[in-house]
């Protein structure tokens, strides 16, 4: 059957008026749990083989979801459109077929199929019977239908793993229909939908185009986009996403014939200078180097590494041997050491900050700042005794206090060079290992002026500052060159020479220098415990170590290959200028600006701009660059609010009177929420929605468990200029928020009545859905209690002044917070609870479902007001948090402010008595005299112990059953 309608015409300007469906319905968790496959896919990732190196990388998929929830509109039927949607976002069930991608397992066959599916596919109760490909995966696709979506997308094939050939145009037919186009491909109904809002296909602009994803993705699903960022490699990124990664077949091909000749250049050129190998033909894979310095004490040299262990799985450390005659100790490297010995080296000779080593028995100790002289200057600033490097150093000075050291080297045999699997071994380096390292430097140093003047190596001086400020401070490099070893200035002048300034030269460039730093550290359980280098980036932040791996030209990750065929068929254009200043128009601003504690990418790209800025690519020659960090709109104070409301206010002039503006930022407080809404209020916008994405995965989290997702503010112009004063406004908060989450809740209920086993909406939700709601009233105002917001937004805070909004946006939050009453608590228990009571009881219902992240205990414990969540944790690690149950608290806990002398506090102590085997009438009578009040209360306590003993059932099954009898013994009690 054809999979499109007859043709209809399609009308410009039908859908003008229309409300997008992003500011209706969306469903966040769904598209949550696709952003952190995608995430969790690391190099599997479509733009992350162009550099890694920029971590604030949004998720395709997501941008994918906010084009079209700003392009489909919301009809009134709110069911059929979240269809349409999952549809195109290849998100729905009919689409499993063609995303099966992984078998599912005995267990869950077991325990999702149906009496039938579990015969057809199982024999002897343990054993997946032998079928056609063709039936197990039709049979295993039904069961897959029921699993809960995070499971499920785990046995999928991500969406854009999927032509859309095979996964949007065969449902075309019934989204033609629901929507009156006549499409025949996904690209030519993003084209319709533009002419039916804007009369044109749509066009995407954004301001603060980074890696380039947003700009990327919405191209890709054939808008025409404009993009523009202040950072010049923010900019290559982009350009290279949409003309490389972007481009046609022909120039995929072109760029991967030039990449594969250069590194064939450069290969020869550096086995033609008979550096890599050694006299029995080996070639070098690894170069592992360290600092080394004089210790005060001894007068001795000290290696400085934080682990002398080099691969853990093959038992390789370096050995300290010390030679008395050179008062410096020899390195060893040994293999299938003992486990003790693995031990000891662990310990390393760097530790807490401290240079720690053994000689004769004896240890000794000196602080690394004490070595480097760390003092305070008359300025108040950090200065020590280094020397700082000359602009011509490529290596310290016999007399520096921090020397360097090749410790280490990894080598391939001879006779695998060149195979998939090859055998490699670890040695220290020998005379003439060390030898050829003399001769690299030598070639470096008689080169560096013309290869600097010929802008192929940096001459740029670093710039201090937050994150720039450590190579200067930690060990006296005054240039970015000095950031590597004379190897890596040797192969990376070879690949700007023989790049001839191309775009993906320069893009080639930059990955080896993130590659190829003195601040790639060596990760000895990488590689499957053999060891393996991380790139300089690797954690967004420059940092200077104490030992780095130099990975030789053919092993460093740093040629464009295998580039994803991403073909993009629409206009496009990047421009390397300020937000505030971009004059291109547009219909749906996508932003992911910077926010309080962004990534500072102003001052750690200068990292690459210093290579490029002189051996700049024709098609790059028009962009500024420097990082113009005077000019980045950064930090929280008065100048991120003015920056960040000129830029916006920009991007609503030039947005179409009916245009959407959608941005993403990460929130940290609630206090950011009342930051956007000033900065929305003086640019000129409306808040319409608001959504939460839960975008972490485990390996980003930060020290102490602190998780972060992405917040979705949805915007448009604001149409009128009302006036307000503040006791009516929070009445209309309270209206606005009350009545958008329960048609939020009343949508999950009719959904799971036909059949959806997910909530569409969870609790992360319906508290943005209370943030949104009263955004959505607040900055329709363009006065209020007769103070012009607009110029409120732009002055100065002042100390200790009442922020209205802030309160207005908290009364919102405690409005949501009233209507998420856990499912079997009634209404009239919940709102007679305390803050703590009602976040305990919050999260026991979330611990029943698969949702059990840090940021959703964090999320609540602020909406709740409880400051110290802790106190009712049993655990605070990260995807793996959970309450204290009462076997926790056992007899402590009735410290708690407003939790400690409450009702639940009391129940979970019986709870905690009769799962200690205490009689139920000691049980009673302890209750009794906990609370004066208690046959007031004997029905919340019934009714509490109920609650506990269902949420329970399948967590902690020893606490559900004392629960169910303490409920028992308070309904059973005779009085009087």
């Amino acid at each position: 059957m054809d999979a499109v309608s007859p043709k209809s015409k399609v009308v410009p300007f039908s859908l003008k008026d229309a409300p997008s469906l992003i500011e209706r319905v969306w469903p966040a968790q769904k598209i949550s749990i696709e952003a952190q496959r995608e995430r969790k896919a690391v190099h599997g990732q479509t733009l992350t083989g162009l550099g890694s190196y920029w971590k604030g990388r949004k998720p395709l998929v997501l941008v994918r979801a906010c084009v079209l929830g700003a392009l489909l509109p919301s009809t009134g039927d709110d069911e059929k459109d979240l269809e349409i949607f999952e549809i195109l976002m290849g998100m729905s069930d009919e689409q499993i077929p063609v995303r099966f991608k992984e078998k599912i397992s005995i267990d869950e066959i077991h325990r999702f199929g149906s009496p039938a599916q579990q015969a057809g596919l199982i024999e002897d109760q343990d054993t997946l019977r032998k079928l056609p490909k063709g039936e197990r995966e039709a049979l295993m696709t039904e069961i897959i239908r029921k699993l809960p979506y995070d499971l499920r997308a785990q046995k999928l094939l991500r969406p854009e793993e999927v032509g859309e050939e095979d996964l949007t145009r065969p449902h075309l037919k019934i989204v033609n229909e629901h929507l009156g186009t006549n499409a025949e491909s996904l690209s030519e109904l993003i084209q319709q939908l533009g002419e039916m809002r804007f009369g044109r296909r749509p066009i995407v602009v954004d301001t603060f185009s980074g890696s380039g994803s947003i700009p990327f993705e919405a191209a890709r699903l054939g808008c025409d986009v404009w993009s523009s960022d202040l950072n010049p490699v923010a900019c290559m990124l982009t350009w290279a996403a949409l003309n490389i990664v972007g481009g046609t077949d022909q120039i995929r091909k072109s760029v991967e014939k030039a990449q594969h000749e250069l590194a064939e250049t450069v290969d020869q050129e550096i086995t033609r200078l008979k550096v890599e190998h050694d006299e029995r033909g080996n070639r070098a894979k690894v170069y592992l180097y360290c600092l080394e310095t004089r210790c005060p004490q001894t007068g001795w040299l000290v290696p400085l590494a934080p682990t002398w262990v080099i691969s853990e799985a093959r038992k390789v450390v370096a050995r300290l041997v010390p030679n008395k005659r050179k008062k410096r100790f020899d390195i060893e490297i040994v293999a299938d050491v003992s486990r003790a010995e693995l031990k000891d080296a662990a310990a390393g000779t760097v530790r807490d900050g401290k240079m720690v080593y053994t000689l004769d028995g004896e240890t000794y100790s000196t602080p690394i700042k004490t070595i480097r002289g760390d003092r305070r200057g008359p300025n108040g600033q950090t200065v020590n005794d280094l020397r700082l490097w000359d602009k011509s150093d490529i290596s310290p000075h016999e007399d520096d206090i921090l020397g360097e050291r090749l410790y280490c080297i990894q080598w391939i045999e001879a006779d695998t060079i060149g195979k998939s699997r090859q055998a490699t071994f670890f040695a220290a380096p020998t005379a003439a290992d060390l030898d050829r390292e003399e001769r690299v430097r030598r070639l470096v140093e008689r080169k560096l002026a013309d290869w600097q003047s010929q802008g192929w190596v940096s001459d740029m001086e670093i710039q201090t500052g937050k994150e720039n400020e450590g190579p200067i401070r930690t060990n006296g490099w005054k240039y970015w060159h000095q950031m590597f070893m004379p190897r890596a200035i040797l192969t990376a002048a070879l690949i700007a020479e023989h790049g001839d300034r191309s775009p993906d030269a320069a893009l080639a460039l930059c990955k080896y220098l993130d590659n190829n730093s003195k601040s790639c550290r060596w990760a000895v359980a990488q590689s499957g415990g053999d060891g393996g280098a991380k790139s300089t980036f690797d954690n967004q932040a420059l940092k200077t170590i104490f030992n780095w791996a130099f990975r030789t030209v053919t092993v460093a990750p740093w040629e464009l290959e295998r580039i994803p065929a991403c073909p993009i068929g629409t206009r496009n254009s990047v421009v390397c200028a300020d937000a505030r200043h971009f004059d291109a128009v547009g219909d749906i601003s996508i932003t992911d600006p910077p926010y309080a504690d962004a990534v500072n990418y102003h001052e750690i790209t200068e990292f690459f701009i210093a290579w490029i800025r002189k051996n700049r690519p024709d098609e790059f020659a028009k962009w500024t660059w420097d990082s113009r960090r005077p000019l980045a709109i950064k930090g929280d104070g008065q100048d991120f609010r003015e920056g960040m409301i000129e830029a916006y206010r920009t991007l609503a002039d030039h947005n179409s009177p009916n245009g959407v503006h959608i941005v993403m930022f990460t929130h940290q407080s609630a206090s950011v929420w009342a930051d956007m809404a000033e900065i929305f209020w003086a640019a000129g916008l409306q808040v319409i929605a608001a959504w939460y994405i839960a975008t972490e995965t485990t390996s980003e989290l930060k020290k102490g468990g602190y998780v972060q997702g992405t917040v979705i503010l949805i915007a448009r112009k604001r149409q009128s200029s009302e006036s307000g004063y503040k006791d009516e406004i929070v009445q209309e908060v309270k209206a606005e928020v009350a009545d958008q989450i329960d048609t939020m809740a009343g949508l999950n209920q009719n959904l799971k009545g036909h059949g959806r086993a997910d909530n569409l909406f969870e609790d992360a939700d319906l508290q943005m859905a209370g943030y949104a709601a009263a955004l959505r009233v607040l900055t329709r105002y363009e006065k209020i209690d007769g103070v012009d917001m607009t110029k409120e937004a732009l002055r100065a805070s002042r100390g200790g002044e009442r922020d209205m909004v802030g309160e207005i946006i908290d009364f919102a939050v405690q409005v949501a917070n009233e209507h998420m009453v856990p499912e079997n608590l009634s209404p009239e228990i919940w709102s007679g609870l305390t803050g703590p009571e009602r976040f305990y009881f919050k999260m026991m219902d979330i611990e029943t479902t698969s949702l059990r992240k840090l940021d959703n205990y964090q999320n609540f414990a602020k909406a709740f007001r409880v400051p110290d969540y802790a106190d009712l944790m049993g655990s605070v690690e990260p995807n793996k948090a959970r309450l204290k149950s009462a076997k926790d608290f056992k007899k402590s806990g009735f410290e708690i402010q407003e939790f400690g002398p409450s009702v639940t506090r009391a129940v979970l102590y019986g709870i905690y008595e009769l799962e200690n085997d205490v009689e139920g009438d000691e049980v009673l009578s302890h209750l009794r005299d906990m609370l004066p009040s208690y046959h007031s209360k004997r029905d919340d306590l019934a009714a509490i112990a109920e609650y506990i003993a269902r949420k329970r059932e399948k967590v902690d099954e020893t606490e559900s059953r004392a629960a169910r009898i303490l409920h028992g013994l308070i309904r059973n009690e005779r009085l009087g």
